[in-house]
């Protein structure tokens, strides 16, 4: 595992999943789009600089980015990572679906016996 492959992937999966192209993403980083692809690709490893630059042309916080990254680097490992982002961040900025609330056909003892 390299850490700058994980990096491009978190990226191009980001930008794909908002339908962005590398071209766009690049002019809004002011990065050449070889170089973004290299990126991309885990060919080149980005400065702290330049990720800052290509997350806020797609408009996702670095951390959020970084965080993505982190969980996959920790399955990598073969580790176990609780999930500790906020709620807000992962309806805005998740894949997932997030819940608003326990459902309704939950009562609080089934809801405290499937939490362990």
């Amino acid at each position: 595992m390299v850490l700058r492959q994980e990096i491009g992937d978190v990226l191009r999966s980001i930008r794909q999943a908002e339908g962005r192209t590398l071209r766009d993403v690049s002019h809004g980083a002011r990065v050449s789009l070889g170089y973004l692809s290299e990126v991309e690709r885990g060919q080149k490893e980005a400065s702290s600089e330049l990720l800052a630059s290509i997350c806020a042309a797609l408009d996702v916080p670095l951390s959020a980015m970084l965080g993505q990254v982190a969980e996959r680097v920790a399955v990598a490992e073969g580790l176990h990572v609780p999930d500790t982002v906020p709620t807000e961040f992962q309806r805005e900025f998740g894949h997932g679906v997030v819940p608003d609330g326990i459902p309704e056909e939950f009562t609080h003892e089934e809801f405290a016996r499937t939490c362990g």
